[in-house]
């Protein structure tokens, strides 16, 4: 039995822009293509992120940032096949009776060895900053909008250990169980045993495509990527799921 048996739509929860494309992007194109319906949250628009050398390079740290970014997420889900995507905080995604907020970027330094917190730059509107209530809350007002089959992000320890991948874990898994719907998470182990595997390399040539939108954080080389830090990492067609018992 698959983790995606009966998902007819899949509420994905990412935390910044880029990480759809980044974080399971071949299974969120293979998934479209068999017919799920598939609805994006993000929870902030990476207004701490670096900017590729180059033409946007100005927009490093400047309100126009955010525009970017948003636009880029929103070219990169089209080309994904995503069928709708929200911000956590907005509406639909926005608690009743809550006026409208923004979750910013929390940035992330390593504290030690194996250990990330937030920038010491994060406001107090950042996303690690704000009440994990609150959060909970919006993403439950967003399950309530769009009844998924299923939730997915990312697992415990936020992929890379990016706090605002930890904590939009922590959301989701909250707001999943608070809604009574089943939630899975992206496994980072490729070891990982207890995971369901899917292999999607006919997917790749669309995730290279929705990467490029992310014109200010990265640059494309095939099968890599190349991050505006100058990290250069190897995009792989496979990705792990678990479904957590609820």
């Amino acid at each position: 039995m698959s983790v995606f048996d009966g998902v007819r739509r899949l509420l994905v929860a990412h935390a910044h822009p880029d990480d759809e494309s980044l974080a399971g992007g071949s299974l969120l194109v293979q998934l479209a293509r068999r017919g799920v319906e598939i609805v994006l949250v993000t929870a902030a628009r990476g207004e701490q992120g670096e900017v590729v050398a180059g033409p946007l390079s100005h927009l490093a740290g400047s309100p126009e940032l955010v525009t970017q970014r948003e636009a880029e997420l929103a070219q990169a889900a089209q080309t994904l096949g995503i069928a709708r995507s929200y911000f956590l905080g907005t509406s639909p995604a926005r608690a009743d009776g809550l006026p409208e907020r923004r979750y910013e970027d929390s940035g992330m330094r390593w504290i030690r060895d194996g250990l990330a917190g937030p920038a010491e730059t994060a406001s107090p509107q950042s996303f690690t900053s704000a009440d994990p209530a609150e959060a909970v809350a919006d993403l439950a007002a967003l399950i309530a909008h769009e009844q998924p089959d299923l939730v997915l992000s990312y697992d415990s320890g936020g992929g890379y250990g990016h706090p605002d991948h930890i904590r939009m874990h922590e959301v989701a898994r909250d707001a999943a169980a608070k809604t009574g719907v089943a939630f899975a998470v992206l496994v980072d182990d490729p070891q990982a045993q207890d995971a369901e595997w899917f292999e999607a390399p006919e997917a790749m040539p669309v995730v290279f495509d929705a990467l490029r939108a992310h014109r200010t954080q990265l640059t494309v080389d095939e099968p890599y990527v190349v991050h505006s830090g100058g990290q250069r990492e190897l995009l792989e067609a496979r990705t792990g799921v678990r479904r957590l018992a609820r």
